[in-house]
Formats: structure tokens, C-alpha cells, sequence
């Protein structure tokens, strides 16, 4: 069974093609994310504009890479949510046609739980990929960190799963930007942060853990008090604009409270993670989302647990095409998500 993936959520355009919810074919990545570099963000409008110039020259390469034809194609796998509106809308849009015309069975896919579903890719033919050697066994932890995602949840078997905390405001990603524009590291924050961190102490400052109930998260209380403390190394009041910090921060002070965030913001995760794995009696754990790539948070987890945990090959951690098609094909096999083409619309807000 062959899917084709089409991930469109963000500024990412992308499109895969899966056999048999395990070998990766092709995948596929135009992203946008230099037009928005120069804004510290996504911007929605920019990004929806990109994926419509390059949707369709995405996807012929991906079919290409895969060499497949249509025949081949066996079913069509789209993310309709969580994301933003216009990125959703041309993915999906796009699906839906490809599914009329091609006459496929359309499957609509959670973003979210896609990043999961990129643990499962365990054979690939395409040069640079390291895919992980065998996919997880239930029951599993899925810790899900990403820009817009921070989530602990349960899986007992595929589709069964108990969400048991998220984030209550920014998520971890969101957390890594914004200290990245208030110390003046660019975007995207994360890879930004990590290089800076590793020039600096991560025990120079101590930072908060929001102290939140069972295993939810919260990161903007961290985000502020970084931005106190920056204030407070250069002598200046609450009342200085974040946007100047940068210029009168020394490239010590921004290591050292890149580091002394990077650790707090990963301790965060880590102490969650033990208390479930504690209390549900798990030695099973997936990583799931773009800062599942974070060497910081690789190291503590490593350090926290003797046993080995499943991270997926680093180029699947961000979103790509290929954790919707290995959905897709999960959904194909236990005939879960089917959509009709007319009628399937996007859901910007969609939980996992």
C-alpha cells in the first residue's frame, strides 16, 4: 500500500509518499521560512502564498522520487489541521481535487498526532535518510514538542490514546522564539538558541518552572523572566523595550541566559516525563516534533532514564509529508479519518 502525504500547515510545503506505514519513499520540502525570517515569525499571509506557488511542483517530485504514477497511489493523506487557516486550506484543497480527479480515497490527518506517526518510519530508499531501525511498541509515552505543541500523551494501540497534559500558553518551540528575538539570535529560535547555549552556563541563572497541575506546561512565565533578567544585567527597569535588549547584552550574558533558558525550558519537559513514567509504568518513550532535534533535550532525557528511547530520524522531526503519509497509511489499514472530498474543511484549532 502506497500513500501520498500532503503536510501544508505552516510554512512548510511538503509531500511524500509512504509503503506500507513503514518505508519512506520520497519526501519532499519546499519551506518559506526566509520570508519570514526577516519578521522574527510566520506570517500567515506570506506563507499561504507560497505554498500555492509551489504545491503542485512539490508533489510531482515527490511522485517522482517515489517513481510512482497514479496507479500507484493507493490513497491520499492530508493534513486539515491544527495549523494556520490559509496554509490548511491549500493543502487540503488541493488533496481534495487530487482525490476527485485521481478518483483515491482522501484521508484527512491530525498534524499532531502525525509527528507521532513519524516514529514509524523504519525503511527508507532515499540517500541522507537514517530512519530508526523498528517502530514503537505500545504502550507508549509520546512526549510532543514542537513550535505550536507541547503535550504528553498515552498510547495504548494505534487510535487509542489518553492525552494526559499540554501547555496552557505558549508552547516550548513558541518559548525558544520569542527569548530568541528578545536576545537578538534570529529565527527560527530554537536552532538559534541551541548554538548560542553552547557557548554559555546553564547553571548561571536560575530560572522558574511553572508549577502546574498534573502534566500540563506552562512556558510564558520563563519567557518573562527572562526578559526581567536581561533587563536587570544591563541595569535598566522593567519599563526598557525588549526590542532594544540585544544591543546592550554582551554576547556572554546572551550565551549564559541562552544556556540557563535551554535548560530550564528541557527541565520542564523532563521532570513531566518522569512523573508519567512513574505513575503509568512505562519504559517506552517516542519524541515527536520539531524540538524533538534539541541535543539538550536528548542529553537530560538520556541522563533521566536507563532505558532506550525512540526518536525519529532528525530530518522527520520538523514537519514534512512523510509522518502524514505514514499516518495516512495507519488510517488506510484501521479505516480511521476517511473523508469525503467534497465536503472535508480544514480545522485550525483541532486537539489531538
Amino acid at each position: 500500500m502506497k500513500i501520498l502525504g500532503i503536510e501544508s500547515s505552516c510554512d512548510e510545503t511538503s509531500a511524500s509518499v509512504v509503503e506500507d506505514g513503514k518505508k519512506l519513499l520520497s519526501n519532499v520540502v519546499s519551506s518559506s521560512m526566509n520570508l519570514h525570517a526577516i519578521y522574527g515569525g510566520v506570517i500567515p499571509e506570506i506563507a499561504a502564498r507560497s505554498h500555492i506557488e509551489v504545491i503542485i511542483p512539490v508533489i510531482d517530485e515527490a511522485m517522482k522520487i517515489a517513481k510512482c504514477t497514479w496507479d500507484d497511489i493507493d490513497g491520499i493523506a492530508v493534513t486539515y489541521g491544527a495549523g494556520l487557516g490559509g496554509s490548511l486550506l491549500v493543502g487540503v484543497m488541493t488533496a481534495r481535487t487530487l482525490a476527485i480527479i485521481k478518483n483515491k480515497p482522501l484521508y484527512k490527518s491530525n498534524h499532531v498526532l502525525g509527528h507521532v506517526y513519524a516514529n514509524f518510519i523504519t525503511e527508507s530508499s532515499i540517500e541522507g535518510y537514517s530512519p530508526i531501525e523498528k517502530s514503537p511498541e505500545f504502550p507508549f509515552l509520546a512526549v510532543i514538542v514542537s513550535g505550536g505543541h507541547s503535550q504528553l500523551v498515552l498510547f495504548k494501540d494505534h487510535f487509542d490514546y489518553l492525552l494526559l497534559g499540554k501547555t496552557q500558553d505558549d508552547a516550548i518551540g513558541e518559548a525558544f522564539d520569542k527569548v530568541a528575538k528578545i536576545l537578538g539570535l534570529g529565527y527560527p529560535g530554537g536552532p538559534a538558541i541551541a548554538i548560542k547555549a553552547g557557548e554559555g552556563d546553564s547553571k548561571k541563572y536560575k530560572l522558574p518552572i511553572a508549577n502546574m497541575e498534573r502534566y500540563d506546561f506552562s512556558f510564558s512565565g520563563i519567557k518573562t523572566a527572562v526578559l526581567r533578567l536581561a533587563q536587570n544585567e544591563i541595569g535598566e527597569s522593567y519599563n526598557f523595550p525588549s526590542t532594544k535588549l540585544s544591543e546592550r547584552l554582551n554576547e556572554s550574558q546572551k550565551a549564559n541566559i541562552a544556556a540557563s533558558f535551554q535548560y530550564t525550558a528541557v527541565k520542564t519537559i523532563v521532570d513531566k516525563v518522569k512523573k508519567a513514567v512513574i505513575e503509568f509504568n512505562i519504559n517506552n518513550i517516542v519524541i515527536a516534533g520539531g524540538v524533538g532535534a534539541n541535543q539538550e533535550l536528548r542529553k537530560q532525557l538520556k541522563e533521566a532514564f536507563n532505558f532506550e528511547i525512540n526518536y525519529p530520524d532528525i530530518k522527520v522531526c520538523t514537519d514534512n509529508g512523510g509522518m502524514i503519509a505514514t499516518l495516512g497509511c495507519y488510517q488506510a489499514k484501521y479505516k480511521k479519518g476517511i473523508a469525503i472530498p467534497e465536503e472535508l474543511d480544514i480545522e485550525p484549532n483541532l486537539v489531538i
